[in-house]
């Protein structure tokens, strides 16, 4: 199947091309190839149908970013059906260069579609030469366009939300593992080039920062005095006196080689640099946990700053770490080791990246993959309630955080854990209660109201209005049922005293006759 038209976009609008021939060129491939930059010979193989442009460039940036995601938009659909599904040749198929729009199309429309190299060859030869097939364009129209339309496009990719600032998390996590490895290595480099002139410090000071700070405090052992640096050694160990004590004593007595000033100069310079870069990591971790907190609080909550973090790095975003099943964020960081095993038919890993959580510490070695798998469950749930939720707070994080603490006890001690729809059942009530506590509940008196104001009335007092003008209507029927009642009962009262007094008058008479 070759195809008999060709779907372009460009940054002006839709174009449609039919191919002249389709069914040799479509055998043709080298020839098309050879062909594509001569348009004497191109102009041959295709003619343009029809174009579409777009209204403006608000218009140019939705259709180009529904084409990026594989999807047909109402305008596309409408541009096809006009120009193709309305010709008398009903074996119409177009060539269009991404398969995933391709689908798309053929679902909207039902039109045939195909993605293949003659296609995307022929796309090539009409971006080459489109300014020659639009020749209502005037010159320069196309390159400011597509000028345009690419700074939409990327300002729209890079500001997609700029409250979830995950790029900031990215580029945080990574510079704190840089940090890592770059302060361990200085400070063993410190450590080998301090130990010539006081080579028991490193026995007793282990913590690499630690030791760095002791270096730039005592500089040159034959002046320590304990009078002078007892209190700050003893903060730098952490308020140890012991170990102060034992390095004041051990540099009385050390066997290092002694220093000229020039060396020792040298040596403080470097250690008080990766001091200061120990105290930047610091700040740095702080600066990371409070992204963390606004970005994605309950992935935070529920795995840790730094390893959510690192899982928002490896996936690229949060919205794309959202995405993952919990079965691939299970194994995130560990591609290698899945691959190798794939390729060699043994064990696939257990965990990759959320193998530093506590969690997987916690287990016992017959439980890690179990709590690994349920962990990356409700790490996968964290993550999309933070992508897609308008104000993400840390409750949930928080209860699935308990969640994975009772499976733990589960595994355990067997002891029940309590169920995923209750847990999630009972944060929403609480969000929601906290969130109607927040709204403001004042609200001004009704005297003072204009007419105009009469949508701002609390529903509790429209409930009270209501309820006692139906009050009102009650009482007013049931007073007209009264009267309806009592209408209709005097008339009959009356006739009965009649019949009363006619019955009394007969009698009267009755008896006068007998009497007489």
């Amino acid at each position: 199947m070759s195809a008999t038209h060709v779907l372009f976009e460009t940054a002006s609008g839709y174009g449609l091309f039919e191919i002249v021939e389709a069914e040799v060129i479509g055998s043709k491939l080298p020839e098309v190839q050879k062909a594509v930059t001569d348009l004497a010979k191109f102009g041959r193989y295709v003619k343009l149908k029809s174009f579409l442009p777009f209204k403006n460039a608000a218009d140019a940036l939705e259709n180009i970013n529904m084409v990026s995601e594989g999807m047909c938009g109402e305008r596309l659909k409408g541009f096809l059906e006009l120009n193709l599904m309305g010709s008398k040749k009903k074996s119409n198929v177009l060539g269009v260069i991404d398969r995933g729009l391709a689908v798309s199309i053929k679902g909207e429309t039902g039109i045939s579609c195909i993605s293949n190299e003659v296609s995307a060859e022929l796309i090539r030869g009409i971006r080459l030469h489109e300014d020659k097939f639009i020749k209502d364009l005037k010159a320069g129209d196309l390159e400011k366009a597509q000028l345009g339309l690419g700074h939409a496009y990327s300002r729209a990719k890079v500001k997609f939300n700029v409250n979830r600032s995950d790029n900031m998390i990215i580029q945080a996590i990574s510079l704190l593992d840089q940090l890592d490895k770059d302060i361990n290595t200085f400070a063993m480099r410190c450590r080998e080039w301090y130990s010539w002139h006081f080579p028991e410090l490193a026995k007793i000071v282990a913590d690499n920062v630690q030791y760095v700070k002791c270096c730039a405090l005592i500089k040159n052992k034959a002046e320590i005095t304990s009078e002078d640096i007892f209190d700050d050694l003893a903060r730098i160990v952490g308020d140890d006196e012991a170990v102060a004590t034992n390095i004041i004593e051990a540099a009385k007595s050390s066997m290092g080689t002694d220093i000229s000033d020039i060396d020792m100069l040298n040596i403080e310079a470097f250690a008080s640099r990766v001091v200061s870069l120990a105290e930047y990591r610091k700040n740095l971790f702080d600066y990371l946990a409070g992204k963390m907190n606004v970005v994605a609080p309950n992935l935070a909550a529920l795995i840790g700053d730094t390893v959510g973090a690192r899982l928002i790095a490896h996936a690229g975003s949060l919205t794309n770490l959202s995405k993952y099943p919990a079965s691939t964020l299970q194994i995130l960081g560990a591609e290698k080791a899945l691959f190798r095993a794939l390729k060699t038919k043994s064990n696939t890993p257990k965990y990759g990246i959320i193998y530093n959580s506590s969690f997987i510490g916690k287990a016992g070695s017959k439980n890690k993959g179990r709590i690994s798998r349920f962990l990356a469950n409700k790490a996968s749930i964290a993550s999309r309630i933070d992508c897609f939720s308008e104000e993400p707070n840390s409750a949930f994080g928080i209860a699935l955080r308990q969640q994975v603490d009772d499976r733990l006890g589960f595994y355990e001690t067997g002891a029940t854990p309590s169920k995923n729809s209750d847990v999630m059942a009972k944060v929403m009530s609480e969000v929601a209660s906290t969130e109607a506590e927040s709204l403001p509940t004042t609200t001004a008196p009704a005297s003072k109201k204009r007419p105009a104001e009469s949508d701002d009335i609390d529903d509790s007092d429209k409930k009270s209005k209501k309820s006692k003008k139906e009050k009102k209507d009650k009482k007013e029927k049931k007073e007209k049922s009264e009267k309806k009642e009592s209408a209709t009962t005097e008339p009959a009262a009356d006739s009965e005293k009649k019949s009363k007094k006619k019955d009394k008058s007969k009698s009267d008479k009755k008896s006068k006759k007998d009497r007489s």
